[in-house]
């Protein structure tokens, strides 16, 4: 599936080659605290399939408790997330932020991950794969 998006100001635009049935949740600390909100939804497209089409992201590297550093790419104007990606050498695989896409409606989550962490508040999404870790 094809989508296309970008930040919330229009500084950053982007276009991609995705697969909708990949689509999660993640209910990770990290996505809580740099979402602002209790979990964030994630589509993934590989390297040759993302392509930013406006603009240059800025990029804060985040490193995990299990020591992997994510770059975090996010607009320096409105503060948009935008994707998170490994650091270094070899394939990439960017975890696009599903709320940027123009196309968000059409991509409904199919698994949870990192549940543990899901805050008890939040209502059951039927339908989806639980995954407690990753």
């Amino acid at each position: 599936m094809k989508i296309d998006g970008g930040c919330h100001c229009g500084a950053i635009t982007y276009e991609a080659e995705v697969d909708p049935e990949k689509t999660s949740i993640c209910h990770c600390i990290d996505c809580q605290q740099l979402t602002g909100t209790a979990f964030r939804v994630t589509v993934p497209a590989q390297e040759e399939r993302y392509r930013i089409t406006k603009g240059t992201p800025k990029i804060y590297i985040k490193i995990a408790s299990s020591g992997a550093r994510r770059a975090q790419a996010f607009c320096g104007e409105c503060g948009s997330h935008l994707y998170a990606t490994s650091v270094g050498d070899g394939p990439k695989v960017y975890g696009i932020r599903v709320g940027t896409a123009r196309q968000r409606e059409q991509l409904i989550p199919r698994k949870q991950i990192w549940h543990r962490s899901a805050l008890p508040w939040l209502p059951e999404f039927e339908g989806t794969m639980i995954v407690e870790e990753q």
